[in-house]
């Protein structure tokens, strides 16, 4: 059983090496947080609700000799929706074309029937390496985060296959963080960077923006709705007659719930909750772009669109 805790030796090579890493774990596993801490810019959706990441959301890593592409996949579970399906499907396909898979598994909660069956569908993939990721170790102490350790490394024994590393890290905390980028860049094919130096993601601008507003949307709703919402960005313009250094950017998007009973909810008393995720997501959409932006938001009902093949196709599904 290796586990990484110190920096490890820097090999004397100048090879340049690019390739695709995926975190995967049970939903809440720390993923999305850990992408963001691995990049250094917000680029995943990150939410305390289960099921939030549904586009494969590209982070890049850029290093002198190296560029690490992290894609994040939505959890896999047991389906109960075309859409779950669906999602299970991009999961399993992302496994087989990435160079190395991260599985996440928190420190603070102990291996349970979903870690181990996400550790299973692994097993049966062979050729690519496989990192334990142990999450959120800033919320145990050292007892606890040893005997996680040593479940994990029995767990991949039970399942016959041995992990590449097992790395302890807390994006939060930002501990360990640059170490598991040093020890997944190795496991990279040699490669020119795939990526213009500066790029931190390649999902379509609209489709980042859309999930920051899905984030803000799904911030304190009943536990209902967060596979309820969807949300599409119908489009962002620049305004018209603006100086060149007062830009504005209008952005009209719809947020869909399945339910007219859910529209309330969305709303809020008075319409408060729509404009609180208005305002919330308008700053991160800011802080993405880099420019003002104008949001507007109309809530939509799209009747059982996760059910409906029609429908997913229509909300980029």
């Amino acid at each position: 059983m290796s586990v990484r805790i110190q920096s490890p030796q820097q090999p004397g090579e100048t090879v340049h090496r690019a390739g695709f890493a995926c975190f995967v774990g049970r939903p809440n596993a720390g993923k999305s947080t850990l992408t963001n801490a691995l990049v250094g810019k917000k680029v995943a959706i990150t939410s305390n609700r289960p099921q939030t990441t549904r586009h494969t959301v590209r982070g890049i890593v850029h290093r002198p000799d190296a560029q690490l592409i992290l894609v994040d996949t939505p959890g896999l579970h047991k389906p109960r929706t075309l859409l779950g399906e669906r999602l299970n499907d991009v999961v399993r396909t992302t496994w087989a074309e990435v160079d190395v898979i991260g599985f996440c598994l928190p420190a603070n909660e102990k291996l349970g029937p979903g870690d181990r069956f996400i550790a299973k569908e692994l097993a049966g993939i062979k050729r690519t390496p496989k990192v334990a990721v142990v999450t959120k170790t800033d919320l145990v102490d050292s007892k606890t985060l040893a005997e996680q350790l040593i479940a994990i490394d029995q767990l991949g024994k039970e399942l016959g296959f041995e992990w590449a590393e097992i790395v302890p890290v807390s994006a939060v905390g930002d501990q360990q963080v640059e170490l598991l980028a040093d020890l997944l860049i190795p496991m990279l094919p040699e490669s020119p960077p795939l990526y213009p130096e500066g790029d931190l993601t390649d999902e379509p601008e609209q489709v980042m923006v859309a999930e920051l507003i899905r984030e803000a949307a799904l911030e304190g709703v009943r536990d209902e709705l967060p596979h309820s919402i969807a949300v599409v960005v119908e489009e962002m313009l620049p305004r018209e007659d603006r100086p060149a250094d007062r830009p504005l950017l209008d952005i009209h998007a719809n947020i869909y719930i399945e339910r007219p009973s859910q529209k309330g909810i969305i709303i809020g008393p008075k319409g408060r909750r729509l404009k609180d995720v208005g305002i919330k997501s308008r700053k991160q959409i800011e802080a993405l772009l880099g420019t003002p932006v104008f949001l507007d938001l109309h809530v939509k009902v799209a009747k059982d669109w996760q059910r409906d093949p029609k429908q997913l196709r229509k909300l980029g599904f």
